[in-house]
């Protein structure tokens, strides 16, 4: 898709988070196995319920807009997963694993608060007030989600001071 208008604008990053959701949906059973702390793995798990409304949240600004759903690949995810991969594939201890996958979630998590932040405040600007408030409670829950995983970090995982 060729952007030409704030529009067109708008709706390439519509695509790009649907994408990220649709991933994570895939992605994120696979992260809650490796995850060795109960309260990690359950978070994951919890979130992961989340995402699939996300979709379906998604699922409803499209149909909003008139447009059929559609995702465009994301490059900013893959290279954050890749990297993520990459980190986990090298530690062998169970607690540093743990802090590598809150380390890596967090990371996907900022990204998604960053698109859902510009997308609730786009929609505002186009007068999609409706869409504005799926952007908005989709990005309230990732704000809940990466304060549960900071929390999880610095009272489970994360070692403590002496």
């Amino acid at each position: 898709m060729k952007i030409q208008s704030f529009e067109d604008l708008f709706q390439d990053m519509l695509q790009d988070i649907y994408y990220v959701e649709k991933k994570l949906v895939k992605t994120l059973p696979g992260m809650a196995k490796k995850a060795t702390a109960p309260d990690l793995r359950t978070a994951i798990e919890d979130h992961l319920t989340e995402t699939e409304g996300h979709v379906q949240r998604l699922e409803q600004v499209f149909e909003l807009l008139g447009k059929t759903p559609k995702a465009k690949k994301c490059e900013a995810l893959e290279g954050l997963i890749a990297e993520a991969e990459e980190v986990m594939s090298e530690i062998t201890d169970k607690q540093t694993l743990d802090a590598a996958i809150i380390a890596s979630a967090q990371a996907v998590e900022h990204y998604e608060i960053a698109r859902y932040g510009t997308l609730c405040a786009w929609a505002e600007q186009l007068g999609q007030d409706d869409a504005a408030d799926l952007f908005e409670k989709t990005l309230e829950e990732e704000k809940a989600a990466d304060e549960k995983l900071t929390e999880i970090a610095e009272e489970e995982v994360n070692p403590q001071p002496a």
